[in-house]
């Protein structure tokens, strides 16, 4: 029995340790693809590049925004991050929390 936890612990344990570095690599990815289109200032709103909304596409959303923090808030603008999601077609449902910011209804 104990060997049977020890293994379900291992696995959990590989399984967190593979989310983590798929989370980062989403992060990566995002920063190259994306980061020109989503920073501050709020204005002008460009649209997105292909490889960027192919990004958005595949992209681990729940994972990226639970790595926001008031810190990344200031260098992304999480209203022209709404911005990209809608126009690259993968939108965030009204009241979706990403970081502090709680996305409003699409307009």
């Amino acid at each position: 029995m104990a060997k049977l936890i020890c293994l379900c612990f291992i696995i959990l344990t590989i399984g967190v340790a593979v989310s983590a570095d798929e989370c980062e690599g989403d992060r990566q990815a995002m920063i190259k693809e994306c980061a020109k289109y989503q920073q501050w200032p709020a204005n002008p709103k460009l649209d997105p590049s292909d490889a960027c909304c192919a990004m958005w596409q595949k992209a681990n959303i729940p994972c990226l925004c639970a790595g926001v923090t008031k810190e990344k808030e200031k260098i992304y603008c999480m209203e022209k991050v709404g911005y990209v999601a809608n126009f690259c077609k993968k939108p965030f449902p009204h009241g979706y929390k990403c970081g502090s910011y709680t996305f409003p209804p699409l307009a």
